[in-house]
């Protein structure tokens, strides 16, 4: 098997591990297989872990705003642990991302009502590349439950356009223990039913630019690149809730029926029934 052969066996197994114990699992394979490392750290999706700058602002933390064992804040572009020469976007990029994490801020309290956000850009030759952080966790008594969202997107910028690249990632986790009883004071492993994956999607298109309009085309890139991200956000929620927990639903359906076999024999008949008269009456003919 070449090394590339066994880079795609290997993302492909992680694609179908759960999402919070990535970390752990990519330790294992990294120990196991050293020769694909570089490649198999850069190319798997890690769930965001938050992190709180020097002016009380919590940040997200990613491979994209690392620079050796530091990470940048979005907010106040400084490092921790500090570091004098780390990677930071031009003068005019760091505009740009101030004013998107502006942007995406009042977004993720609209639809997430409460987590964390996170935007960082850096410059290309020919344009400019970001991603959008998200991230939200709501832990419960008795649930656990994680969202994490990463949005990396390329910007070419042409006359009155600009074209826009996006892979976006969604991991969710959840994990639901049964509530305490008066005879049962702890809840083992055994007990929890947990769902968890991720999700991969891309997507391209061309956006306005306006460079009459107030900020120039930095206010264009804000709008384009927030309504790409909504856009693709909605698609893929709908995709987790419509198709992979449907399926999970007819699935257990099929394994145990929530009502007894003979009311879903009687409900089948009734439905048998009501097809046929539907038939017979649309066949019936037309008096004049």
């Amino acid at each position: 098997m070449t090394e590339e052969d066994t880079l795609s066996s290997v993302l492909d197994l992680c694609r179908r591990l759960p999402p919070n114990n990535i970390a752990h699992n990519l330790d294992l394979l990294v120990t196991l297989l050293p020769d694909i490392a570089d490649d198999l750290l850069s190319s798997v999706d890690q769930p965001l872990k938050v992190q709180r700058d020097k002016d009380g602002r919590d940040y997200l933390v990613c491979d994209y705003n690392r620079d050796g064992d530091s990470y940048r804040s979005p907010w106040s572009n400084t490092y921790d642990p500090p570091l004098s020469d780390g990677t930071s976007p031009s003068p005019k990029l760091r505009l740009l991302e101030q004013s998107m994490n502006d942007a995406f801020d009042v977004y993720r309290d609209m639809y997430y009502e409460g987590g964390v956000s996170s935007v960082y850009l850096w410059d290309l030759d020919d344009g400019f590349a970001g991603v959008v952080l998200l991230k939200k966790d709501n832990n419960t008594s008795q649930a656990t439950s994680s969202w994490d969202s990463v949005h990396v997107f390329e910007v070419t910028e042409r006359q009155r356009t600009a074209h826009y690249k996006l892979t976006s990632t969604v991991m969710l986790y959840m994990v639901h223990s049964p509530s305490s009883s008066s005879t049962t004071t702890t809840t083992t492993k055994k007990d929890e039913v947990a769902l968890g994956g991720s999700m991969t999607r891309q997507d391209e298109l061309d956006g306005p630019l306006d460079p009459q309009a107030q900020g120039g085309n930095a206010q264009s890139h804000v709008a384009n690149v927030g309504r790409f991200v909504e856009s693709m956000e909605i698609k893929m929620r709908n995709l987790l809730q419509d198709v992979y927990f449907s399926k999970t639903k007819d699935i257990v359906n099929t394994l145990r029926s929530s009502s007894g076999l003979s009311e879903a024999r009687k409900r089948n008949a009734l439905q048998g029934e009501l097809v046929g008269l539907l038939g017979m009456r649309n066949k019936a003919p037309v008096v004049a």
